[in-house]
């Protein structure tokens, strides 16, 4: 009987000293990592390290993503022997998924009905000189009568063989499964080629086959003599998990995307008291182990779970021997077409034909279940050490009812796709309740499933008979959710539960251009669908912290939400810096064990001033960037100066810049080294290393003595050898980086009015330059044009490049991190809020609003809320600010070109000047506005 509420379940954490993460120090972990004993392979799988699998149909992939379409084949090999005499011994090592059958010369030999048992058999009886033929009929009996009816079957069968003939002269040959096999085509009546997996042997196989995509459950009852005051619980598993206490959802989905280091793994660490119980409790946990690599995690190779909770009353409980574990049956592979190979997670498959009820109730009986098989205690090969994965448990809004769904309930009288909306582009999990036959098959998916071009996650469910509920475990995001019910299905209730990393929205920007208020809600909506485990560049192609786009969300957390999500940005900066190369290349993403590729410019921004300077100045987190420092100055010291005094050209394994064309990839590299040695040089200042401030600040000077004499062309920016049109990103990258020279502002701000070049990402920093060089009305129409393809669609985050799908860069994604730089750039520029001294302890109120006639902005600061309120008219100003506890603010009124201000009142006490130092409280400032 399935859950009809299913898994709701409880993330918790473990501690373990390492000096990244030094906050808490623990040396003490009592429990085991525990798992499902592994099935043992047959003594003679050597024999079969050189063969391949072979199957019904031609395909390609690897075996676990299983696309042919039979469930009974039968095989056939024909062999020459010139001389029977010849033979000394003639020995056949076979096995078959799921089961075989062997005959040779029509003789029949052998029966073999468990693949997980290697058949080794003596055929020298049954060969003959001439031709002979082996044929081998292979049926894989997990299946469903109701599948085979419907031809919904995702269960082939194959086989594998080796056949060792020796000769009396000593001689020896191997006929191994390969391409050369044939397999009867029923259908056509003839004999085709079978078609083989992409690797050999049974050792792999069962790697992919048996230990990836499996869901593991564990249940363990004690007695508790009391209701404990805390009782801090920490677990870890390789990849997912789900926990309930005496049969209590509690949390959904726990532990982080392994990788804090290429080796070690994250835990989770929680209060579980108010859970607990006098008396008989019951914990079951439900693990989810992907056992691949993706974009955003490493995989451990081996499933595993670490658990061990202690009270303040003394009490403990900890993963052993004790525990009870099961797989999951009802959990499988779906059927094709698969995510792509960016993510590790997989398309969940749930067949309810094979549910094993509700199991992780207090009252279920586990008395058929194995104990857990102990591995060893932390630290142990291969999840290593165990970090503290830093951030919150998910927020949970619960489940909750679409706004368009269907008057329920109702039944299909056909093949029915529903498409029901979500109010914003949202990481959901979808629900259904139904009533239905056995062996029919429910398909969710969201509307952005092939988001940027490439398959994302979604699930499969296989119905039962009777009344059923479901919620798939794995999240997705889109702006609608698209349930796929065949004919038949009785429809009594439809939802959705959206999960998001728990951070508040805080922060807000408005103004009198509405097209602007709703490029800062796109931009913010973005910035929270492309946060997780990491930050994400998109939550559906790749879910891979690329670290250009978290230099852009890093930077838009400080006007957006909650001071909580700063511990995703130290974790993000941890994880890029110890994955450092033992040559000190830095590269993203990671975590990861598919990308190794160094991308110089990203590197320099994330390391740099926009980067982990920005991190530092706007949070005041000195802990984590002295911890960072050390990577980031063995990265710079990589790279070397030219003759003209410039930065030379560094290609990594992957010479990127930007999405688009006319990249200046020459200005690039400067711009991009200068900017990160302007934050490494502010960086050791603080930390007090006054021999690398000099380092800096001798390069700095050499590129900026040098820049305009090799770049400056008399109007623009150019490199003596660049080909094609004048690039815009680099006259945006000199400004901000200050390498510009400030006569130049003019020309500069002209030859941007036409030029259009950069992607979303580089943008940003095009669009604060001119603001910056004092061009705030030209920065808004850049902007608004620039944005107006996104603006035009009907959805509510922004897309990658300046179009989607094949209009767009890189595959064109609907929701893309790093297009949210307007966001920061209203609030921190347009509303004029940021930081003077780290971490908001003194910052500044310096409004420009261009043409704007009215802002108002809310900034979510690490001492509370700064507020400001501006109306402008042609004679007057009306400002209201609010400054948070402990802090001073430095306001300056936006007084418009040809204008002054008099009459000047704070809280109707009369002030000389417009430039105003104020401390804690609500103002409300006044003036009148006289030609100058």
């Amino acid at each position: 009987m399935i859950n009809l509420n299913f898994p709701l379940c409880l993330l918790l954490s473990l501690f373990v000293f390492h000096a990244a993460y030094a906050s808490k120090v623990t040396e003490s972990w009592p429990g085991y990592w525990i798992a499902y004993e592994r099935e043992q392979l047959s003594e003679y799988s050597e024999y079969l390290e050189d063969a391949y699998w072979i199957w019904t149909e031609n395909r390609r992939g690897v075996p676990h993503e299983r696309m042919a379409s039979a469930q009974e084949a039968n095989f056939r090999y024909e062999f020459a022997i010139d001389r029977r005499e010849a033979l000394s011994t003639a020995v056949a090592y076979i096995t078959a998924d799921h089961q075989l059958a062997l005959s040779l010369n029509g003789h029949p030999i052998l029966e073999n009905p468990d693949w997980n048992t290697i058949s080794h058999l003596d055929l020298l009886p049954y060969i003959k000189s001439g031709t002979n033929t082996l044929t081998v009929k292979v049926i894989n009996r997990k299946i469903h009568a109701e599948d085979i009816r419907s031809r919904a079957v995702n269960n082939p069968a194959g086989l594998i063989a080796n056949i060792l003939l020796e000769y009396v002269d000593g001689s020896t040959e191997s006929i191994v499964t390969d391409e050369s096999w044939e397999v009867e085509n029923i259908r056509l009546n003839r004999w085709d080629r079978a078609s083989t997996s992409s690797f050999t042997g049974i050792e792999k196989w069962k790697e992919i086959d048996a230990y990836s995509n499996q869901w593991y459950c564990y249940r363990k009852t004690f007695e508790w003599n009391s209701t404990p005051e805390k009782a801090i619980a920490r677990i870890a598993v390789d990849s997912k998990y789900w926990l309930w206490i005496n049969g209590e959802m509690v949390v959904f989905e726990g532990g982080a995307k392994r990788g804090p280091t290429p080796d070690d793994t994250y835990y989770d660490e929680l209060d579980l008291s108010p859970y607990l119980k006098s008396g008989e409790n019951t914990f079951a946990i439900l693990a989810w182990y992907w056992g691949r690599d993706g974009f955003s995690h490493n995989d451990s190779g081996h499933h595993g779970l670490y658990f061990d909770l202690a009270s303040t009353e003394g009490k403990s409980v900890i993963s052993d021997s004790s525990w009870k574990v099961s797989k999951h049956t009802a959990f499988k592979n779906s059927y094709a077409p698969y995510p792509n190979y960016r993510l590790p997670e997989f398309n969940v498959h749930f067949d309810a034909r094979d549910d094993l009820g509700d199991w992780y109730s207090e009252d279920f009986s586990d008395h058929h279940w194995n104990y857990a098989v102990e591995l060893g205690h932390p630290p142990i090969a291969p999840w290593n050490q165990l970090y503290d994965r830093l951030i919150p448990q998910w927020k949970d809004i619960g489940l909750v009812d679409y706004e368009d769904a269907p008057e329920l309930p109702f039944t299909t009288t056909e093949d029915t796709v529903l498409e029901l909306s979500l109010p914003y582009n949202a990481q959901v999990t979808p629900y259904f309740k139904i009533r239905s036959e056995a062996g029919k098959l429910i398909d969710m998916r969201m509307d952005n499933y092939v988001g940027g071009s490439e398959q994302s996650i979604r699930s499969e469910y296989v119905t039962r008979h009777g009344l059923q509920a479901f919620e798939t475990p794995a999240w997705m995001n889109g702006h609608k959710v698209q349930y796929r019910f065949p004919r038949g299905i009785e429809i009594l209730d439809l939802k959705y539960r959206e999960t998001s990393f728990d951070a508040e929205i805080l922060g807000s920007f408005t103004s009198d251009n509405a097209q602007l208020n709703e490029l800062w809600k796109r931009s913010m909506r973005t910035l929270l669908v492309c946060m997780r485990d990491t930050y994400y560049d998109c939550p559906d192609r790749e879910r891979a912290q690329w670290w250009g786009d978290a230099v852009i969300q890093l930077g838009q957390t400080f006007y957006t939400l909650d001071r909580g999500v700063d511990s995703l940005t130290k974790k993000a900066i941890r994880e890029l810096v110890n994955w450092q190369r033992p040559d000190h290349t830095l590269y993203s993403p990671i975590p990861s064990a598919k990308w190794y590729s160094e991308l110089p410019g990203q590197m320099l921004m994330s390391i740099g001033y926009y980067g982990f300077w920005t991190y530092y100045f706007y949070s005041g987190d000195i802990e984590t960037i002295e911890y960072a420092y050390p990577h980031l100055r063995k990265y710079l010291e990589l790279w070397e100066m030219d003759a003209d005094g410039l930065v030379e050209n560094r290609q990594g394994e992957w010479y990127w810049g930007d999405w688009g064309i006319n990249k200046d990839t020459r200005i690039l590299d400067n711009c991009y080294y200068y900017m990160a040695l302007k934050g490494a040089k502010l960086m050791a200042q603080v930390i007090g290393i006054d021999e690398d401030v000099r380092f800096y600040e001798t390069r700095m000077d050499s590129i900026k003595q040098n820049f305009d004499r090799i770049f400056w062309q008399g109007s623009y920016y150019r490199s003596p050898d660049h080909k094609g049109e004048t690039d815009d990103r680099g006259h945006g990258l000199a400004v901000v980086a200050g390498i510009a020279n400030p006569d130049n502002y003019a020309a500069i701000a002209t030859f941007l009015e036409s030029n259009y070049h950069a992607s979303p990402y580089v943008e940003k920093y095009i669009l604060e330059a001119l603001i910056q060089m004092g061009y705030v009305e030209q920065a808004i129409d850049r902007m608004l044009n620039r944005y107006s393809t996104h603006l035009a669609e009907d959805i509510t985050t922004l897309f990658e490049g300046w179009g989607i799908g094949n209009a767009g860069f890189g595959g064109g994604t609907i929701n893309h991190s790093w297009s949210g730089g307007p966001l920061t750039l209203m609030s921190q520029y347009i509303a004029g809020i940021e930081p003077i001294e780290a971490g908001f302890k003194r910052f500044q109120i310096r409004p420009r609003p261009g043409s704007l006639k009215q802002i108002s902005a809310d900034v979510p600061s690490p001492y509370g809320k700064i507020a400001i309120d501006l109306k402008l008219q042609e004679d007057s100003i009306m400002q209201m600010v609010e400054i948070p506890s402990n802090t001073i603010a430095e306001l300056s009124l936006p007084i418009p070109d040809g204008k002054r201000a008099q009459k000047i009142f704070i809280n109707n006490r009369e002030e000389s000047s417009a430039e105003l130092e104020l401390g804690t409280g609500h103002y409300r400032i006044s003036a009148e506005l006289i030609d100058h």
